[in-house]
C-alpha cells in the first residue's frame, strides 16, 4: 500500500520528466528528419500525428467538444502562433544551426516572458531577474559565436539558422503569455488539441506551397501526390524520427507535461525544463556527432543561471 502511495506521489515527476527529456531529443529528431525532408513537410507530418495522438487522448477521457467561435478565434491565434510559425521557424533554422545550439537558445523562453510581462504586462523586474536577463543575453552570444565574440564585428556571427531560432524564442513567449488564460479556463489537452489542429490545417497551405512552386503551376491532385510522395522515400531512420517527433515530441509529452502541472505546481516542475538543452547537448554528440565545445558549455551554463535568476521570486 505504502509503495503504491509513493509511487502515486512521484508519478506527475515522471511524467514532467518523460515530457522534458522528449523535448530535449525532439531538436536532435528533427535535424535527423531534416536530411530527408523540406521543413514545411517535416511541420505538417509532425503534427498530423500529433492531432490524432491528441485527438484519441481527449477522446478517451470523453472532454471532446466543440469550441464556440470566440473559442475558436482564440485557438486559431494560438495555432499560428505556436505551430504554424513556431514550428517553421524551428525547423527551418535547424537546417543549417546545431541541434545543441538551438536548444541552448530556445532555454532563454522564460527570460523573454519576464521581459514581455515587464513591457506589457507592467510586471515587475528587480535587480535580480535584470541581473539574470544579462547574464542569459551574454549566454547566447558565448554560444552562437562558438566563443568568439570578435565575430559579432565581422560579419561571421553564428548559422543564418541560429537568427531564425532565437526569433523562436520570444515568439514561444508570446504564445506562452496568451495561452495563460486558456490554460486556467479549459482542460489544457482540449485545447492543445485545437491549437494544434488549427496550426496543423494552417501549415498545410506553406506545404502545398512549397510543392506547387516545383511545378510550372498548380496542378490541383498532381500537386498533392507530389508532396505526398516525397514521404515514400523516407529510410527508416527518417521515419523512426518522425515517430519521435509526432508521437512523443507532439502527442505523449504535451499529454504527460499538463497532467504533471494538475499536481505540480508550474514553478516546481518547470525546473524540469532545464535538463532539456543539457539532454539535446549529449544526444546530439551521440546520434550526430556534434562537437562539446567549452565556449558552448560555459554559454549554457550562463543561460541556465540567468533563467534561475529571472524565474526567483
Amino acid at each position: 500500500y505504502r509503495n503504491s502511495l509513493a509511487l502515486v506521489a512521484w508519478l506527475p515527476w515522471l511524467e514532467a520528466t518523460f515530457a522534458a527529456v522528449v523535448w530535449g531529443g525532439s531538436f536532435i529528431a528533427t535535424k535527423v528528419a531534416l536530411q530527408e525532408l523540406s521543413p514545411d513537410s517535416l511541420v505538417w507530418l509532425r503534427f498530423a500525428i500529433g492531432v490524432a495522438v491528441l485527438g484519441l487522448a481527449i477522446a478517451l477521457r470523453r472532454q471532446l467538444r466543440l469550441p464556440s467561435w470566440r473559442e475558436l478565434a482564440y485557438f486559431t491565434l494560438l495555432g499560428f502562433i505556436g505551430i504554424t510559425f513556431h514550428q517553421w521557424l524551428q525547423s527551418t533554422g535547424l537546417v543549417t544551426s546545431q541541434a545543441s545550439t538551438t536548444a541552448w537558445i530556445v532555454a532563454t523562453i522564460p527570460v523573454f516572458m519576464a521581459i514581455l510581462g515587464w513591457i506589457f504586462l507592467k510586471e515587475r523586474l528587480g535587480w535580480l531577474q535584470s541581473a539574470g536577463i544579462t547574464l542569459a543575453g551574454l549566454g547566447v552570444l558565448l554560444v552562437v559565436s562558438q566563443g568568439d565574440l570578435r565575430a559579432m564585428f565581422q560579419g561571421n556571427f553564428g548559422a543564418p539558422g541560429d537568427f531564425l531560432i532565437l526569433i523562436s524564442a520570444p515568439n514561444w513567449a508570446v504564445f506562452s503569455i496568451l495561452s495563460r488564460k486558456g490554460l486556467q479556463r479549459y482542460p489544457a489537452a482540449w485545447m492543445m488539441f485545437y491549437v494544434m489542429l488549427i496550426g496543423w490545417l494552417l501549415s498545410t497551405l506553406p506545404w502545398l506551397a512549397s510543392h506547387a512552386l516545383q511545378e510550372p503551376a498548380w496542378q490541383g491532385w498532381r500537386t498533392v501526390l507530389g508532396a505526398f510522395q516525397e514521404y515514400s522515400l523516407l529510410s527508416w531512420r527518417g521515419w523512426l524520427a518522425i515517430a519521435i517527433l509526432g508521437l512523443f515530441a507532439s502527442g505523449l509529452a504535451y499529454i504527460a507535461w499538463y497532467d504533471a502541472l494538475k499536481a505540480i505546481t508550474a514553478a516546481r516542475v518547470g525546473v524540469l525544463l532545464y535538463i532539456e538543452p543539457l539532454v539535446a547537448v549529449i544526444v546530439a554528440k551521440i546520434v550526430l556527432g556534434e562537437p562539446l565545445r567549452l565556449a558552448a558549455l560555459l554559454g549554457g551554463g550562463i543561460i541556465l543561471l540567468g533563467v534561475w535568476l529571472v524565474q526567483r521570486k
